[in-house]
């Protein structure tokens, strides 16, 4: 049996973030996701004046519960989605005039919907470019709240932006959703604002955020789901054995969800208290299965389905088309470089059995490209990467770990 130590969670670490900046008091984050998203949005606190202490183990943040200290503030958002949706509706409850740019990757990614929210709310904001895209300035007074509905069919971050939001509002904020993706998200997005001291509450497709604030705690950063997607499907893969600690029975995580696809496939899963392993069993069989909710996870599966004993399909997964790249796309696109037979729709991938060959991968600058297909190079001696160094923006010792689960298992 391997056991494998994986980073801190980039969802949690992000909300944690948000959620020790607007805290009354200082709060302390251990074992955060030290990569270049995490740490661009740290960055991004810093610029809008909150002090934030960075140790290898620990972050410190210092909240500012009236909302960004500094009056004036340039952000860069740098790749980092999280960053560059979140930081504008922490500024947006405070006052002074804040700029918020972003890399050419994620200029291109949405952010309507959710200004188009925060305008509703009485926010005053415009987009100094493309209309719903970074660049963006916010002109904060504060924000009263009241009612609003939400499409968060593109992304589950919009709705988090405002739930996050909503306990700094002076009344509060009831949101009605017409369609959400990624709900695992959603959901832990609502136990972390209750760990911070926030009254949500979800009823169906509604949601109410009371006016509470939010206390200052310690908070302990769980390993992340996505990432240890990758070493789940090397063990199905090889018939080996894998053990991620502090992912158990209690993770906040949806994408640990992986793991039934895993076992639906026919690899064996066992989850604990404080733990799950996953051990291949020598046969990987085909399946459809909707991947809506663990849609992060959806480049793994493909980058594993060659090796299935039948067609492997993945629905409804439309949003990943305004990921970091298209990815339902950037998926069909490798397999087909190696050779495998891969058809997509406007929200699925099917994925037919084969023996990939040799081939570069495109990443497109989309650090799961490179780790979903490391896993197929586990099988297919030869492959690369035409930039392996992407992986920074969430796991930057990527590479190494990885080897040494294969050198492990070799």
């Amino acid at each position: 049996m391997t056991v494998i130590d994986i980073p801190g969670s980039k969802s949690v670490t992000a909300r944690a973030l948000f959620l020790s900046a607007a805290a009354d008091g200082t709060t302390t984050l251990l074992r955060p996701l030290a990569s270049d998203d995490t740490e661009g949005f740290a960055e991004g606190l810093t610029t809008l004046g909150y002090a934030v202490e960075r140790a290898p183990d620990a972050w410190r943040v210092t909240g500012s519960p009236a909302g960004p200290p500094a009056a004036t503030a340039d952000v860069h958002c740098r790749d980092g989605a999280t960053t560059g949706r979140f930081l504008p509706a922490l500024a947006a409850a405070g006052r002074g005039d804040f700029r918020f740019d972003a890399s050419p990757q994620l200029r291109r990614r949405p952010l309507g919907p959710l200004t188009r929210a925060l305008r509703a709310l009485g926010v005053d904001l415009r987009h100094e470019e493309a209309e719903g895209h970074h660049p963006l300035r916010v002109a904060a007074a504060g924000v009263r709240g009241g009612d609003l509905t939400l499409d968060a069919g593109q992304s589950s971050q919009f709705l988090t932006a405002l739930l996050l939001l909503g306990p700094l509002t002076a009344e509060g904020l009831r949101i009605t959703v017409t369609d959400l993706v990624s709900v695992p998200y959603v959901e832990i997005t609502l136990a972390m604002m209750r760990a911070f001291g926030a009254e949500p509450v979800r009823d169906g497709d509604v949601f109410t955020v009371p006016p509470t604030g939010y206390r200052a705690t310690t908070y302990a950063i769980e390993p992340d789901a996505s990432t240890a997607s990758y070493f789940f499907a090397a063990a199905a893969l090889t018939g080996r054995e894998v053990t991620v600690p502090g992912l158990g029975t209690g993770a906040l995580q949806g994408d640990l969800r992986f793991t039934d696809v895993l076992r639906r496939m026919g690899a064996h899963v066992v989850t604990t208290a404080d733990a799950t392993t996953v051990r291949g069993t020598g046969r990987l069989g085909g399946l459809t299965v909707t991947m809506r909710d663990i849609s992060d996870t959806m480049p793994t599966l493909a980058a594993l389905a060659p090796f299935a004993d039948g067609p492997v399909r993945i629905e409804d997964v439309a949003n990943t088309r305004v990921k970091e790249c298209d990815r339902l796309d950037a998926c069909a696109d490798n397999l087909r470089r190696l050779g495998v037979t891969a058809t997509t729709g406007p929200d699925w991938l099917e994925i037919h059995p084969g023996t990939p060959r040799p081939a570069e991968i495109a990443t497109r600058g989309d650090h799961r490209m490179v780790m979903s297909f490391a896993v197929t190079a586990l099988r297919t001696p030869g492959i690369t990467f035409d930039d392996p160094g992407c992986v920074r923006k969430t796991f930057p010792g990527f590479h190494e770990a990885f080897a040494r689960h294969r050198d492990a298992t070799d």
